[in-house]
């Protein structure tokens, strides 16, 4: 008996291809990462190329660098310069105390809609001449986590809108990639999908003959960025640092403009680091790195996603945005330990020799950084306790003496995670876990444990904890504050920090700050 072929089944099939299974599992493309910096190179060993149609898992429309050893047998690319000359650019120094916002968000595998606004999140209260040189934004389950997802080739459109919101938040309504593209650049993505040596000489003689003024700096959507440059032949340009930008690298509203360093993307961890317009010519060696901690120890359902940069003088800073094991079992903060110890052991930032600005060799471990800074969604509880129980302390708003009990600090000070790191004083409450789109707790939406003690049990997992945190490590960091915003995008509250770190003569962490 002849029987037809099922007219639902198509050759390309819903499940996921082993290929694509093998390489998330391997995590083949960790290195890769997008940029909206097409005009400078970070560092020597990185190469810049269009996507093609084999990188159609990718951001569509964007640059891909990818860092390789094979790249030094290779003659660097010229590329367009825009906004200034070399001999400004050489001579340019980065700030004696650099300031960073960094915020961690765990969205729920929901994808933002247009009318999301972040700006609360995001703006810092300070003056403009106090804006953060660096917004370091990680994000956890920006897709849903289920099999295709892990497994399948990944989504990157709900991380094409984050970015955009981001860019909205920081530049202003109208500040989009193809707004601030310059001429050649236009030129460029217009042609077919990969961008040839020819290519990228010409546009470099373009813009060579172009007037070189600060307005004209692009703030594109495209790939990496370091200020490059060639030393200075002219010994009359004056010296000048970062802070004395000209008033045109702002945008309309008088804040300074920031662009896109860096963003990688793995399974729902998402993480990107923007960079104040006229800091982009004092980084360089701009490298991403990721590692899976989820099925089978591999996958990117868990993990970390981690960038590196190194400032001209030498400084080398590292971010390192992680999503670790969740649960509150006996056994599940083992688990989170082990995936912050292997997380460490593993990351890798491809070698390269260091830019020739900078005085050491470019780091290759998270802990061989100056400075690193740890955030993310790090899944640590509320443990057991004596006397009155978490449901009272939570309806009391008694968030000190439910802080007792926080998982990762009881880790922290038996030495088994995170040692010689430093977090600041939480004042706020506990992030997670919330009822969707209400500032109400999950754990107090549940009624009390029925005859078979499911609802205990299910209650249980509610229980509130701050899941959600911000760590660093290295000396000369002061941290200004640390708070939570207030979106009921999610079930989990974002968290932000903004940090002051000395780049000259740095000593150790003041005293004040307190060691978990």
């Amino acid at each position: 008996m002849r029987t037809r072929n099922n007219p639902t089944m198509s050759k390309s099939s819903s499940w996921p291809k082993a290929k694509t299974v093998v390489k998330k599992w391997l995590n083949l493309k960790d290195s890769e990462f997008h940029s909206d910096c097409i005009d400078e190179s970070f560092g020597q060993r990185q190469t810049m190329r269009r996507k093609s149609c084999s990188d159609r898992d990718d951001l569509s429309g964007g640059w891909l660098v990818e860092s390789s050893p094979d790249d030094l047998r290779r003659p660097p690319l010229p590329r367009p310069r825009y906004g200034s000359s070399a001999a400004a650019s050489s001579t340019r120094r980065p700030p004696k105390e650099l300031r960073m916002f960094v915020g961690t968000w765990n969205v729920g595998g929901r994808a933002p809609h247009g009318g999301l606004d972040l700006s609360d999140w995001l703006t810092d209260d300070g003056t403009d001449s106090s804006s953060p040189h660096i917004y370091v934004l990680g994000f956890q389950e920006i897709v849903p986590l289920n099999a295709g997802n892990v497994l399948g080739a990944e989504d990157k459109a709900p991380a094409r809108k984050w970015l955009d919101l981001i860019r909205r938040a920081l530049n202003g309504p109208a500040s989009n990639a193809a707004s601030h593209r310059s001429p050649s650049d236009m030129h460029l993505l217009q042609k077919a999908s990969r961008v040839s040596f020819s290519d990228l000489l010409a546009a470099a003689e373009d813009d060579s003959r172009r007037p070189t003024t600060a307005s004209s700096e692009p703030d594109d959507d495209d790939d990496d960025d370091d200020a490059g440059s060639e030393p200075s032949t002219s010994s009359s340009a004056p010296e000048s640092s970062s802070e004395e930008e000209p008033a045109a690298r702002r945008h309309r509203g008088g804040r300074y403009r920031y662009r896109l360093a860096a963003s990688k993307q793995m399974v729902g961890i998402l993480l990107c680091v923007w960079v104040r317009a006229d800091l982009l010519p004092c980084v360089a060696g701009v490298r991403a790195s990721c590692v899976g901690r989820g099925v089978m120890g591999y996958m990117g359902n868990k993990g970390s996603v981690s960038v590196s940069l190194t400032l001209r003088g030498g400084a080398s800073l590292c971010f390192v945005c992680t999503h670790l094991a969740s649960g509150d079992r006996d056994g599940d903060g083992a688990r989170r330990n082990g995936d912050v110890a292997e997380i460490l052991r593993r990351t890798r930032f491809a070698r390269r020799d260091s830019p020739s600005q900078c005085r050491a060799a470019a780091p290759v471990t998270i802990l061989e950084h100056d400075k690193v800074i740890w955030l993310g969604d790090l899944n640590y509880r509320l443990l057991e306790g004596e006397g009155r129980g978490a449901r009272e302390l939570v309806e009391r708003h008694e968030w000190a003496a439910l802080l007792e009990r926080d998982q990762l600090r009881a880790e922290q000070k038996a030495g088994r995670v995170f040692a010689g790191w430093e977090e600041g004083r939480i004042v706020f409450p506990p992030t997670y876990k919330y009822v969707a789109g209400s500032h109400a707790y999950a754990m107090m939406s549940i009624a009390d444990s029925s005859a078979d003690g499911s609802r205990s049990r299910d209650r249980k997992k509610r229980t509130p904890a701050w899941c959600d945190r911000i760590l660093w490590r290295g000396e000369g960091i002061e941290q200004q504050w640390y708070a939570r915003g207030e979106s009921r995008f999610s079930d989990h509250r974002p968290v932000a920090a903004l940090f002051s770190a000395r780049l000259c003569g740095d000593k150790p962490a003041p005293a004040h700050s307190s060691r978990f």
